[in-house]
């Protein structure tokens, strides 16, 4: 499993409650990415710098989905391209599921 960091500057015309409205209606069209498990939509208070933390089946489903049509929406919208880390997740403590210890 792979978790991904991205992160992407904002223009000065979105800060804080634009993300929230936006991210909050394009939630849904996450769950239709091949191998994606989770993601946690995340912006500065300052409103300067957004996100998210996402959950991957493998690297190759993110890095899938990061260099289609997402990236070129992030360009459109932000202005710039997205940051992104791959960390190898190596165990989950989620108090919703009561999972906690190794995946």
């Amino acid at each position: 499993m792979i978790t991904a960091i991205v992160l992407y500057d904002l223009p000065k015309s979105i800060g804080l409650e634009e993300c929230r409205e936006h991210f909050t209606k394009i939630a849904p069209d996450f769950l239709k990415a091949p191998g994606f498990l989770r993601k946690q939509f995340i912006c500065r208070k300052e409103g300067d710098i957004a996100g998210g933390v996402y959950m991957w089946e493998s690297q190759a489903a993110a890095e899938a989905f990061y260099s289609g049509p997402w990236r070129e929406g992030i360009r459109a919208r932000y202005g710039n391209d997205p940051r992104i880390q791959y960390f190898e997740t190596v165990a989950l403590t989620d108090k919703a599921t009561g999972q906690a210890g190794a995946i």
